[in-house]
């Protein structure tokens, strides 16, 4: 019997560590601590990083080109047929205008030898070498400026979810006061007070209000699933928010965004960056036009046998070389030509592209301007009105419990009440989404 205690113990101990190995993450998250893990963990993120790196791999590419190349080779030759000279005749004492076939050269041969080449100067390489931070600038840049969109995208989810958590905790305070007042109607229509329909008019009323509150539960479950593929987070995860969002917290940091400069935005720095490169890039056809030159040399060794035996006795001849090369370009077909003039072309249209950026911009944080002043005015406005509309139903309802009021203006003073708090969620929601995009059109965010 003790035994069979034993490994029931065992069993017990194997089934807690299998469903400790197998739970959830929790993780309760600021918003900070939201954006701060998809940065990490966005797959939108991680290839931007991965770009960079690629580009650092594509740049020691570009380096490669102007260090010393050194190759080696070797052959070995068997002449089935030795090749055949011809000799004039006159060396054998033939008449002048003959030829006297002979055969020079052995059945076998070997070559060995190792060649070097290095680029003295050539100006499209000079460019190639001169162009990598650029190129490596450029595509860190591009990362950081999906880290703003995943971070933009995520503070805007992450509030949306914390205004809808306010609002169920506001369905259920309506919920809750309807049911007292459901039930005071119904004790008031227990003593001949109240008419059945009164309570049949609540009890529809409160039935709307927790098919409403399904409904938005059922949003914000979806919202939290959606927050986690923007954040990298696996699904089986649990999420907690544990920001909180009020007016004074909307209002932080707005007075220290209205002063930009148009290198603060992500991609205006992009743009800069890719007019830089383009100018290099008309820089290169230029100087691909004037000569190259390469230092080149070559070391090798042949042998000569009558048999394969090149590892044996017998002699290896050397030869070497060292050398200048130029490369003088002289007629190519106009390609050159139309080269540059298109790098050029593109080198303009990317100020041209700059310069319209700089037009938009402007568009964009005066636009995010007035409809964030547009949105703190609405919810100030809405916030008193649901204030008022608490107190108008507090008030209608002390008139209904002592008689002095009916059934239509509670019920009329309940759906103002209702629908002030909806208004105010969604004043509240539209505020926080008005300063994220101001934040991120003067590149503050």
């Amino acid at each position: 019997m003790k035994k069979i205690r034993n490994y029931s113990l065992v069993a017990v101990c194997m089934l807690a560590l299998s469903m400790t190995t197998n739970a959830q993450t929790v993780n309760s998250f600021t918003v900070q601590q939201a954006t701060d893990y998809a940065k990490k963990n966005a797959v939108q993120v991680k290839n931007a990083l991965l770009d960079v790196l690629i580009q650092k791999q594509t740049n020691r590419d570009v380096t490669s080109i102007a260090l010393p190349q050194v190759g080696g080779t070797a052959s070995v030759t068997d002449y089935l047929q030795i090749p055949t000279t011809l000799l004039p005749g006159q060396i054998v004492g033939q008449p002048a205008g003959t030829f006297v076939p002979v055969k020079f050269g052995t059945k076998w041969n070997a070559n060995a030898g190792v060649s070097l080449s290095q680029i003295v100067f050539d100006g499209q390489v000079f460019i190639a070498l001169k162009a990598r931070n650029g190129t490596i600038t450029y595509m860190e840049q591009i990362e950081k400026l999906t880290e703003e969109n995943i971070v933009a995208n995520v503070q805007k989810v992450y509030y949306q979810l914390v205004t809808g958590k306010l609002q169920t905790e506001l369905l259920d305070a309506n919920i809750r006061l309807m049911e007292k007042l459901k039930h005071d109607v119904q004790v008031m229509y227990d003593n001949g007070f109240a008419e059945r329909v009164d309570i049949d008019k609540l009890t529809v009323q409160l039935a709307n209000l927790q098919t409403e509150k399904q409904k938005v539960n059922n949003l914000i479950a979806n919202g939290y699933s959606g927050l986690k593929v923007l954040m990298g987070m696996p699904m089986k995860d649990s999420l907690v928010l544990a920001d909180t969002l009020d007016d004074n917290k909307i209002r932080e940091g707005v007075l220290e965004a209205s002063q930009y400069k148009y290198t603060d935005r992500k991609d205006f720095q992009i743009s800069e960056t890719a007019n830089k490169l383009n100018g290099l890039n008309v820089r290169r056809y230029k100087l691909s036009a004037i000569p190259s030159f390469n230092l080149v040399g070559n070391y090798a060794l042949q042998a000569q046998r009558s048999k394969f035996d090149f590892f044996g006795k017998g002699d290896w001849f050397s030869t070497s070389y060292i050398g200048l090369q130029m490369h003088v370009p002289i007629f190519n077909g106009f390609a050159l030509k139309a080269r540059t003039q298109k790098a050029r072309k593109k080198k303009k249209k990317s100020k041209n592209q700059t310069e319209a950026l700089k037009i938009n911009i402007d568009y964009e944080v005066e636009q995010a301007r007035n409809n964030f002043i547009t949105a703190i005015a609405s919810m100030d406005f809405q916030k008193k009105n649901m204030a008022l509309a608490e107190k108008v139903y507090g008030q209608t309802k002390k008139k209904y419990e002592i008689g002095t009021g009916d059934a239509t203006t509670i019920n009329a003073a309940q759906v103002d009440l209702k629908t002030a708090q909806t208004n105010y969620i969604t004043a509240l929601s539209e505020a926080i989404i008005a300063k994220i995009d101001f934040l991120k059109a003067t590149g503050k965010l």
